[in-house]
Order: structure tokens, then C-alpha cells, then sequence
């Protein structure tokens, strides 16, 4: 009968089923005993914790009438830990010790294993880790495999949590042999999950989500619940940027657990990673609802360390929610000071917090008190953690009015996270970590601004813009299953959209499909960032003397501070500054725009080009106010913030008659001047399915370039365009383009075979020198992180494109063939791709449709 009770975490399920057929046949006492506690574990861990301590309590009965004090110290010790879980922590504790009391030796060995466990779930962790001291030799000289393994896994956790990387990285070692030669799957399961804790708290983001996914499908297995897994996993997710998927999939779990009436440590847990997440997903609203209700909870567990760790989440949303007050300052404080004495890492964050609360009232001496402490992380720890220490030093440097202070703070802070974000392999995964720098961004450029002039708020600017550019992303694996997810998930994408163009039903084919977009976007969540030296720094100088070379052109660089657009100004050798509108009035304005193209997409819609026109000249007026008197008569690049990539630039009336390019930075701008084309000056023409003038400019453009190849009708699948794009010199694909605002690396062109996306282009060894895009929504893009894109566009830049023509809105298909032919007209005579676009649209009629389709095209780049 013994046997049954490693089988829990074995096979859960088998195991639940043979305690129940023994509990049928009317066993002896002892046997009856085990039987309901093997319930009792399972229910406690998988199910509804009421039915887990009935039947607990009548294990522990059944053991006194089978009067075995060892049984029952060993049911105590399960019932213990039910208890605790069940939010009722006194009697399990009362239960624990007298499981200690009534054990001797091994058993004795395991119950202390399993207060040490009850103790970590309440935060006491010197507890646990004396617990399990004295539990560990005598488990081992009982060469008792599992529970020795199970007490290094335990001891490890512990060490994370008190910020001791490397004794938990050794314990976890030391249990992962030791559960090599057992069958405890759930364990084993359940070690992978430790481990990829393990690999977050080194900083391996990438690492940790692969061994949290490969912990999921291990449980999945099993059919066991995984709320522990989810908690974890928010951890990572947040730490990477990704916090509305992390309250997501807290919420979600929040709701499962109360629909099998579960643990309520575990929902006390959730709840505060769904504030955490709400907080950092700038929803202090739901942040604070989430984070009073966990402090609540914690506080009747009577669980300090977890209690304490809400309530700087509680005060962190409050301070969000701009309920600043000396109460909170002081409530900070002491949070602060908890937090340190129990030895938590999370102590500097607190003090930085109750900083800041004191710098929005104005009590300097309060906040340089706490800033300093919180400070002290700067020089260790993993990067978040001296990332807080840096933000601290520069909120200090503030505070004393020391501009050169703040700007070596953010320096410092920046090169921090850079280090990290090369951690990480995937494009967004980079993009969505430079969240974390934008208060010392914005803090520099502040600076900069009072003490520096226009050239160091340009190089300031510049720092933290558009970074996942400035390297190549890690090329995906060759990866079997992820090659054979993506085909597959072009197949379904295929008949889905068949499906939807016959008027049949697609739920079925889109479940399928979400289903493989998530696992093809886990394994790339999986890859690890490759060595970069980072390139050159931006040198304004070198900016300059490339603008003078290139026609005496100017640059005109946007950048936000406290909600206005100052605009920079380089050519001509120096960098002037002006102050324009309000970022978020130019935004309305620019939805209005969208709003106006998309109806002149359409004949008869002749009436509303004036009023486009007006708003064209409301957002000159925002986005360069004086300015753009000063443009001169030569090219303009513009290098707008993330949040305008929708401006139709060339409907602004000072930018509409001129050569004109878009540039996510400067520096992406200049890395494109000095990029050589590839040799050969292979183009390649590509035709997809269901346009409605049937790609038209294509067979015409296929008479213009002898030697070009043309992939059309069955020739114009994935894997062949694929195939011809790397290393062309010129591509142009006519197909219709789908932006998803949901999942941009899954923005697509449409193929014969299906769907090509952004995941595809990343495989290229090289993309295209040059690009057309002569189709709706290719310019459209995510805004993520500090001032971030995700698009096609800004997946071919760091690939080796130079130069991208792209739209930005719906246009009207047959107006769109002109323009095109226009275009390659400009190109076939020598001129780059912002000059052939502008003698495209002058050389087009001058009615509204045609107006309207050349505003919505933009070249981007340098080409």
C-alpha cells in the first residue's frame, strides 16, 4: 500500500484511481489511512481543498486506530501542509509540529522536509532553510532518492528567493542527478519548472521560458494544474516586457482555481502577480483592486514576506494613480524597511518608490534619504536589480540639479539593459525590454535639453530610439519543429481564408491556426540573443558630413519631452532646435488623416480632399511648427517618434513637392547611407493571389527588367520567394499585405500557398537592398517598449535592406499600377528610391483618388 504514495507524483492520475478501488473493498485500518491520504495529496495539489482535508482527517483518524505513530506523524505532516494551503495557518502549524513530535528518524526526516515547505510558502524562509538542514542528512544516510531530491529542490528555491543564484543553481544540480534515476514524473516536472526560475533570476530570460514551456507540456502529460507554473511564468513574462500577457494568464488562472476550489495560498499569489502585471501594463486601476485583495489574503495567512511584497505593489499603483501624500511616503518607507530586514531583494525597489513619492511632493531631504539607499543596487545583482539603482542615482543627480550626474546615471542604466537586451534573441522580446529604460531616456533628454543644447539632446534622443534596429535579430534555428509549424501554419492560414472567401464557416481552421501562431512565437521567444559589440555610438558629426554629402539634405529628427515635439534640425553643419505642438493632439490629427485617405481610397469621394488637405496643414503645424520655414530646398529625412509611424509625411504641404524619406533613427539612417549593395543586381518581380488588378504593373515590369525573376500564379509560394529575395538588389511584391495590431510578427503578404510573414523574412540571410511593397497596410507597425516598431518594414531594415517603399493606408488598387510604373520609371534612371517616389506622385493625375494613393506611400531608409 506504501506504494501508492510516491505514485501521486508519478502518475496522479492512477494513483487517485487505486486509492479509491482500496477504499472499496473495506480495508484495515493502515491501508484505509493511506488511501485517503493519497486522495487527500491529490486533491490538495490538483483539486478542491475541502475534499483534500476531509479526507486527510480521516487518514490521520484511520492511523490512530491502526496505532502507528509514524503514520500519523506522516498524515500530519500532509494535513499540516493542506492546512497552510488552505489559508489556515495556525492549525497547520499546530499540525506540523506535532508531526515532528510524534516522528522518529526518517519519518521524523520527512515531516521536517515538509514544514520546511510550509514555512517557504509563508515567506519564513531561515525557517525552512533550518528545517531542511536537519532534514537532509538523515534523508540521504536513508538513501531515500526522492525526498533527498525533493529537499534540494526545496532548499534551492528558497536560496532564489533570497536572491542566492548560484547555492540554488548548485542544489538544483545536485536534485536533477537524483531525479534521473527515479519515474516521479510530476516531480521531474516540477524540477524543470525550478530550473527555469533558476535561469530568470541569472538574467536568462530566453532559457527560463523554454524550460517553463517544456514544464507546461510535461504537465499537460499528466493532466495536473500548473497555478504554480503560471505565477513563474508571469515572473518572466513581465521581466521581458510582455506584463498584459502576464495579467492575461494570471487572471485566467485565478479563475480556474476558484472553479475547482483550490489553494487559496496559489490564488493569493496570482493575485498579486496580476497587479504586478496590471501596474507595469499601466492599469493601476485593476492593479490596486488586485493588490489590496492579495494584501488582504497574505495578511489572514498570515504571511508577512508575502504581504509585505503586495503592499509595495498597492503603494506603487496608488502613486500611479497620482494618490501621492506623506502617508505614502511613509508607508514606502516602511515597506522598504520590512522588506530589507527579511532579507528580500526587492527592498531597493521599495526605497526608490518612496523616492519618488517624496520628489512629486517636494521633500527633497525624505527622497535623497531613500534614493540614496535604493542606490546601493547599482553596483550588483542581476540587471533589473541595478537598473533600479541607476534610475535611483539619477533621480538623485535630479534632485541636486546636477545635469552631468543624471546623464552618467542614464548612461550607466542604459548600458545595463543593453547588456540584457543582447540576452535575448527575439526581435520583440528586444523591442519590448527597452520599456524599462524609457524613464532614464526621458530623464537624459531632460537634461540635456536644460544643460547641453541641441546636439546632446540629439545624441540623447538617438540612445534609446529604435535600438532593436541596431542589430541583426538572432536568426531562427533550424529548427524541425518550428519549420514544420510554420508550413503548417500557412497550410490552415491557406484554408482558412479560402474558407472565409466561400462563405464557409472557419472556427475550427482558426483555432487551429491561433494555436500554431502561439507555438511558432514561443520558440522564438526561446532564442538566445548572439554577441553584438553594439556598433559605432551615434556621432553627430558623422551625421552631418553624410547629409552634405547627400545634396546638402537636412534630417529632421522628433522627440518628446513632458508631451511636446521639439523638433531637431540637422544639416548645414549644426543641430538647431524648435519647439512644435502637442504629441497628443498630432496624434488625433493623424488618425483624423487616416480616417480621410481611406475614404479617398474610393471614387466619388472627391469632396473630403480639402478636408484632408486642412489636416495636413494642422499637423505640419504640430510636428515642426517654425521649423518649417527652415527646410531649405533639399531632401528631408524625418525620424518621427514610434507613436506618429501612421503621419502620411508627404501630405505635410512643406514636405509634399520634395524628396523625402522616413528613418525610424538617425543612426538606422546612416547605417543604410554606408551599406554596399550586393553584387549582381538581381531583381526579383513576385505576383500573389487576389489582387484586383491582378498585380498589373508586374508583367509590364517584367518587360522593363530583362533577367528578372518573375514568380507568379503556383511560382509565388513561401519557400520559392523566399528563396529569390535573399541577396537581391531589388524586389517588388504585388500582393495584398494584412497588418495584425495583435501579433505584428504575423503581419503577412499573402502567397499561392499562404501567408507570409515577418517570422519568415527573419530567416534571411540578407534581405533585398531595395523593396516595394505596392500594397495596402505594409507600413503600418506595433508600438512597443520605450519607442519601438514591429512590422515588415522594421523587419527587413536590420536584415540588409537600405531602402523600403511601403504604405501606411487602403488605397485604391488600379491607381496604385500607375504610381508603381511611375516609380521604376524614376529607378531604371539612376534616381534613389525617395526621388522616384516624388516624380511618381507629380507624374500621376491630379485628381483626388490619385493624390490620396501617392500621400499614403513612403520610402523609408536611405535608398
Amino acid at each position: 500500500m506504501l506504494e501508492l504514495l510516491p505514485m501521486v507524483f508519478a502518475a496522479p492520475g492512477e494513483a487517485l484511481a487505486r486509492a479509491e478501488g482500496v477504499l472499496g473493498d473495506r480495508p484495515a485500518p493502515l491501508h484505509a489511512s493511506v488511501a485517503h491520504q493519497v486522495i487527500g495529496i491529490w486533491q490538495r495539489d490538483f483539486g478542491d481543498m475541502r475534499l483534500a482535508l476531509n479526507h486527510l482527517r480521516r487518514a490521520r483518524a484511520w492511523a490512530a486506530r491502526a496505532d502507528s505513530a509514524e503514520r500519523e506523524a506522516d498524515v500530519l505532516a500532509t494535513l499540516g501542509v493542506a492546512l497552510v494551503h488552505a489559508g489556515r495557518t495556525r492549525h497547520g502549524l499546530d499540525a506540523l509540529r506535532r508531526g515532528v513530535e510524534r516522528g522518529t528518524g526518517h519519518t521524523r526526516a520527512r515531516v521536517l522536509f515538509r514544514r520546511a515547505y510550509a514555512w517557504w510558502v509563508l515567506g519564513h524562509h531561515r525557517e525552512a532553510l533550518e528545517d531542511v538542514r536537519r532534514a537532509i542528512p538523515v534523508l540521504r544516510q536513508a538513501d531515500d532518492v526522492i525526498w533527498t531530491a525533493r529537499a534540494l529542490t526545496l532548499r534551492a528555491t528558497v536560496h532564489l528567493a533570497l536572491g542566492a543564484v548560484e547555492r540554488a543553481e548548485a542544489d538544483f544540480t545536485a536534485a536533477e542527478a537524483l531525479w534521473d534515476t527515479t519515474g516521479q514524473e510530476h516531480d521531474k516536472a516540477d524540477a524543470v519548472e525550478s530550473r527555469g526560475l533558476a535561469a530568470f533570476r541569472s538574467g536568462d530570460v530566453p532559457a527560463a521560458l523554454r524550460l517553463l514551456d517544456e514544464a507546461e507540456k510535461r504537465y499537460a502529460e499528466l493532466g495536473t494544474p500548473t497555478f504554480m507554473l503560471s505565477i513563474r511564468r508571469c515572473e518572466v513574462l513581465m521581466a521581458a516586457g510582455l506584463a498584459a500577457e502576464a495579467l492575461a494568464e494570471a487572471d485566467a488562472a485565478i479563475r480556474a482555481l476558484d472553479g475547482i476550489g483550490g489553494q487559496s495560498t496559489r490564488k493569493a499569489e496570482l493575485l498579486l502577480a496580476a497587479a504586478r502585471a496590471a501596474r507595469l501594463a499601466d492599469e493601476p486601476q485593476t492593479a490596486i483592486a488586485r493588490a489590496a485583495l492579495a494584501v488582504r489574503l497574505f495578511a489572514g495567512q498570515r504571511r508577512t514576506w508575502w504581504e509585505t511584497h503586495a503592499r509595495l505593489v498597492l503603494i506603487g499603483a496608488r502613486h500611479a494613480a497620482g494618490r501621492g501624500s506623506r502617508r505614502l511616503v511613509a508607508d514606502a518607507a516602511a515597506v522598504a524597511e520590512k522588506l530589507a530586514a527579511l532579507g528580500a531583494p526587492a527592498a531597493p525597489e521599495a526605497s526608490l518608490l518612496a523616492g519618488r513619492i517624496a520628489l512629486d511632493l517636494g521633500r527633497t531631504a525624505d527622497a535623497e534619504r531613500h534614493l540614496a539607499v535604493a542606490a546601493r543596487s547599482r553596483r550588483g545583482g542581476p540587471p533589473l536589480a541595478r537598473m533600479t539603482g541607476w534610475a535611483a542615482q539619477a533621480l538623485r543627480a535630479q534632485a541636486a540639479g546636477s545635469a552631468r550626474g543624471v546623464l552618467e546615471a542614464c548612461r550607466r542604466g542604459l548600458d545595463v539593459l543593453d547588456d540584457h537586451r543582447m540576452t535575448l534573441g527575439a526581435s520583440e522580446l528586444r523591442a519590448r525590454a527597452t520599456a524599462q529604460g524609457a524613464e532614464l531616456a526621458a530623464l537624459a533628454q531632460q537634461a540635456s535639453l536644460v544643460s547641453g543644447g541641441p546636439r546632446r539632446l540629439l545624441v540623447w534622443s538617438e540612445r534609446w530610439r529604435a535600438t532593436a534596429l541596431s542589430a541583426p535579430p538572432t536568426r531562427p534555428p533550424a529548427d524541425p519543429a518550428l519549420l514544420s509549424g510554420m508550413t503548417a501554419y500557412r497550410e490552415i492560414a491557406a484554408r482558412a481564408e479560402e474558407a472565409r472567401m466561400e462563405g464557409r464557416p472557419v472556427p475550427a481552421l482558426e483555432r487551429e491556426q491561433r494555436r500554431l501562431e502561439r507555438e511558432i512565437r514561443s520558440r522564438t521567444l526561446h532564442m538566445r540573443g548572439e554577441a553584438f559589440d553594439g556598433g559605432d555610438r551615434f556621432d553627430v558629426g558623422r551625421l552631418l558630413a553624410r547629409l552634405r554629402d547627400s545634396g546638402d539634405g537636412q534630417l529632421v529628427e522628433l522627440a518628446v519631452l513632458d508631451g511636446r515635439v521639439q523638433v531637431l534640425l540637422c544639416g548645414r553643419g549644426r543641430v538647431r532646435r524648435f519647439e512644435a505642438g502637442l504629441l497628443a493632439a498630432a496624434e488625433t490629427e493623424a488618425e483624423h488623416v487616416q480616417a480621410g485617405l481611406r475614404r479617398l481610397a474610393h471614387p466619388g469621394a472627391a469632396a473630403r480632399l480639402p478636408v484632408v488637405e486642412a489636416a495636413g496643414r494642422r499637423l505640419e503645424e504640430l510636428l515642426l511648427g517654425p521649423a518649417a520655414a527652415h527646410l531649405g530646398d533639399g531632401p528631408v529625412v524625418v525620424v518621427p517618434p514610434g507613436r506618429l509611424h501612421r503621419v502620411p509625411w508627404a501630405l505635410l504641404p512643406s514636405l509634399r513637392e520634395r524628396v523625402l524619406s522616413v528613418s525610424p533613427s538617425a543612426g538606422s539612417w546612416l547605417r543604410a547611407k554606408e551599406t554596399a549593395p550586393p553584387r549582381g543586381g538581381r531583381q526579383v518581380l513576385v505576383r500573389g493571389p487576389g489582387l484586383a488588378t491582378g498585380g498589373a504593373e508586374v508583367p509590364v515590369l517584367a518587360g522593363r527588367y530583362r533577367g528578372a525573376t518573375v514568380l507568379e500564379y503556383e511560382d509565388a509560394t513561401v519557400p520559392r520567394v523566399l528563396t529569390e529575395l535573399d541577396g537581391a538588389a531589388l524586389a517588388h511584391i504585388a500582393a495584398h499585405g494584412a497588418f495584425r495590431a495583435d501579433g505584428p510578427l504575423f503581419s503577412s503578404l499573402r502567397m499561392a500557398d499562404g501567408p507570409l510573414i515577418v517570422h519568415d523574412f527573419e530567416r534571411l540571410d540578407r534581405s533585398p537592398y531595395r523593396i516595394i511593397l505596392s500594397c495596402c497596410d505594409t507600413a503600418r507597425f506595433a508600438t512597443v517598449g520605450a519607442d519601438e516598431l514591429l512590422g515588415l518594414v522594421t523587419a527587413l531594415l536590420p536584415l540588409g535592406t537600405v531602402g523600403v517603399v511601403a504604405c501606411s493606408a487602403p488605397v485604391n488598387d488600379a491607381a496604385v499600377v500607375p504610381l508603381m510604373l511611375a516609380l521604376h520609371q524614376g529607378l531604371d534612371a539612376g534616381l534613389s528610391l525617395a526621388e522616384a517616389l516624388r516624380d511618381a506622385r507629380a507624374a500621376l493625375p491630379a485628381d483626388a483618388l490619385h493624390r490620396a494613393t501617392g500621400w499614403a506611400f513612403t520610402a523609408f531608409g536611405a535608398a
